[in-house]
């Protein structure tokens, strides 16, 4: 009965991960019809059903699987500090475009997103591996490593709908790596 989290959690993923058909979207209800029901799906319902799954896994009675004690409890919070960097200041530098994304969008490739295509979910990656290190039961890390699978998918179907909506896209991703600084890009990767 623990695993109940499970229902929310991917039910917010579902709907959460509908940012990455907001071309699709705008192709069927207009620009703004797309924008708003991109809105609605994502910040409206997904993304709280998704943070109701993860407070379900929090909160279930389940022992931890490793003592959290000293230096793990130590790594823990720098993972979350560090992920946490990324993510508001990714955030602020795509502003609403991170909420309401539109086919009018301009590709953002200043600040952190010269130097990696998804700083936001790099830095979500972290922050959930420390997560699961503060609390380390088994229903709350499997959330949190669902979390880092829905991130790393998110990223590439969001990619999916940039390459629709954004042609120029497509050059960047040849220059700029995913998810980690200094890293290479794929089509650099390819070549070596």
């Amino acid at each position: 009965m623990y695993y109940r989290f499970l229902v929310p959690l991917i039910a917010g993923f579902a709907l959460a991960g509908a940012s990455a058909f907001t071309a699709r979207l705008s192709h069927r209800f207009g620009e703004r019809g797309g924008r708003m029901a991109t809105s609605v799906l994502r910040n409206l319902l997904g993304i709280p059903l998704y943070f109701l799954g993860l407070v379900l896994a929090w909160r279930a009675p389940e022992p931890a699987l490793i003592d959290t004690g000293g230096a793990i409890r130590l790594v823990a919070w720098a993972l979350i500090i560090a992920g946490a960097v990324p993510v508001i200041v990714g955030h602020v530098q795509l502003g609403w475009r991170t909420h309401m994304p539109s086919v009018r969008d301009a590709l953002m490739t200043g600040g952190l997103y010269a130097h990696v295509r998804h700083p936001i979910y790099a830095g979500g990656l972290l922050i959930f591996a420390g997560l699961a290190l503060v609390r380390p039961t088994a229903p709350f890390a499997l959330a949190c490593a669902l979390s880092g699978v829905f991130l790393i998918v998110q990223a590439r179907l969001e990619e999916i709908d940039l390459l629709e909506r954004l042609p120029q896209y497509r050059e960047y991703m040849k220059r700029v790596p995913g998810f980690l600084p200094g890293s290479g890009s794929r089509h650099e990767r390819r070549r070596t």
